[in-house]
């Protein structure tokens, strides 16, 4: 057993635990940071890091595809999956590294186990369970970076079970290449899944228990991502609830209610349960200290304040958005707080950029056209078309559309909703202006330079005004 002594202690080290532990540092705080798994959490391990390479092999396999577009001889194309997977897990692993030298260069402590919260003095104290025995940590502040889990259904025959139905850690190293999947749930992670799949050849379907694909983006931009998604062969079925899963065959058979309330029966060599995630709360001692947990997630105020003294929680295991960005930023947010730093604010929702990788790509940020209206807002809203601009065309990525949303009154961009090539790369130039609180003539008299695919968030905004030059 040993004992450590700091001024803040970090349980979890993903990018809102990991980045946290580096900004205190930074502030001349002694730090540690538990971890029981691998540095950088899920998201670098089995979430956002591995998916955007799995998702890049299949972009490219799918340009070699149309080699012929663009001048160029491709023949007999094919792909190992087993290489694919190797590739992806290796990026992982590189950067896991990489987050060890991060805790090295700011002399943060990294303990290895899993921790539990006792009651303490000004914060509560930390036992870890180590592979030597028990540690215990006192520390001033303690922060709760622990992240979430797939959430599963508690039905019969929809459980993970490795084999038939995947969560999606499964789905990133699967066992075979399946020929065809069953996709339930159509947020973020169901879609990249389900256009990785589709891109190598399996014949996916995708169940979603809403009236459309990515509910939480712009309907516009929904509708548009469904279209292309079935031009790719998809099969999507919204207003849709799997009622059971046969499992006794070779090939899982669902049982899917359709929105018309007639009952269709799909055969699936694998199916991915992407139905959210929930906080990984149990077995810390939360109740034990006084933290509130409210439908699998962690309470807290805008300073990121647990009901406990001394507790704070940030990233996933506070609640959505559930994206790696948020939970990084939240941690400074906390930290500095914690140190007393002048011009600390809380965070903003709505100028936290959403990406979604499939392709086409799918970006997002603030308020959706319905939103506003529904908050009262009279506003003015721009589009432009990707086959409109000459880069898009050049690329042969003619499919896609840059709409913004802003008020009639006082220019304020609310949103920004865009999807096509690139657009989680463009995303950010809206998340600027959103910070800077810009307004329209300020995007107006931006130069965008030609040729690039950012000059359709300029004529977005310039159709929201009818000024738009190219359409």
């Amino acid at each position: 057993m040993a004992e450590h002594s700091c001024d803040l202690v970090i349980i979890g080290s993903g990018p809102g635990g990991y980045v946290a532990a580096i900004r205190a540092s930074q502030l001349g705080m002694k730090t540690a940071i538990i971890e029981r798994d691998a540095l950088g959490g899920v998201c670098l391990n089995w979430g956002c890091i591995p998916t955007k390479a799995l998702l890049r092999t299949a972009e490219v396999y799918t340009n070699m595809k149309h080699a012929s577009e663009f001048g160029l001889k491709a023949d007999n194309i094919g792909f190992d999956i087993d290489a694919v997977i190797k590739r992806s897990r290796g990026v992982a692993n590189k950067l896991s590294g990489g987050i060890g030298y991060l805790m090295k260069k700011h002399k943060v402590q990294v303990i290895e186990g899993t921790a539990r919260l006792e009651k303490g003095g000004a914060a509560p104290i930390v036992k870890v369970k180590t592979k030597a025995g028990e540690d215990t940590v006192k520390a001033k502040h303690v922060i709760l970076a622990t992240g979430a889990r797939a959430r599963t259904i508690p039905q019969a025959g929809l459980e993970p079970d490795g084999k038939f139905v995947w969560t999606a850690k499964e789905a990133m190293v699967p066992d075979v290449m399946p020929k065809s999947l069953l996709v339930i749930g159509s947020g973020a992670i169901g879609i990249e899944f389900a256009s990785f799949y589709n891109a190598l050849g399996a014949k996916v379907t995708v169940v979603e228990m809403l009236d459309r694909v990515l509910p939480v983006e712009d309907e516009e931009i929904s509708k548009l991502a469904a279209k292309q998604f079935k031009k790719q062969g998809m099969e999507i079925l919204t207003g849709a609830q799997v009622q059971s899963l046969d499992k006794s065959g070779k090939l899982a058979k669902a049982s899917v209610k359709l929105k018309d309330g007639k009952t269709k029966e799909i055969e699936a060599e694998r199916v991915v349960l992407a139905v959210g995630i929930v906080g990984n709360v149990e077995n810390l001692g939360l109740e034990t200290v006084g933290a509130k947990i409210d439908r699998g997630h962690v309470v807290v105020n805008e300073w990121l304040e647990t009901g406990a003294r001394g507790l704070y929680a940030i990233g996933d295991v506070v609640g959505a958005p559930w994206l790696a960005h948020k939970a990084s930023h939240e941690g400074v947010i906390c930290v500095e707080k914690i140190a007393g730093q002048a011009g600390v604010h809380p965070l903003d929702v709505t100028k936290i950029p959403g990406c979604t990788y499939c392709q086409p790509q799918i970006a997002s940020i603030g308020l959706t056209e319905a939103a506003a209206k529904a908050a009262g807002r009279k506003v003015k809203v721009g589009r432009f078309p990707f086959n409109g601009n000459g880069k898009a065309i050049a690329l042969g990525e003619p499919e896609g559309l840059v709409k913004t949303v802003f008020d009639a009154a006082t220019g304020e961009l609310l949103g920004a909703h865009m999807i096509g090539a690139e657009v989680t790369e463009l995303i950010q130039g809206y998340a600027i202006a959103r910070t800077m609180e810009a307004v329209e003539e300020d995007l107006m008299h931006t130069i965008f330079p030609h040729p690039t695919l950012s000059e359709m968030m300029h004529e977005s905004v310039l159709d929201a005004y009818g000024r738009v030059m190219h359409v």
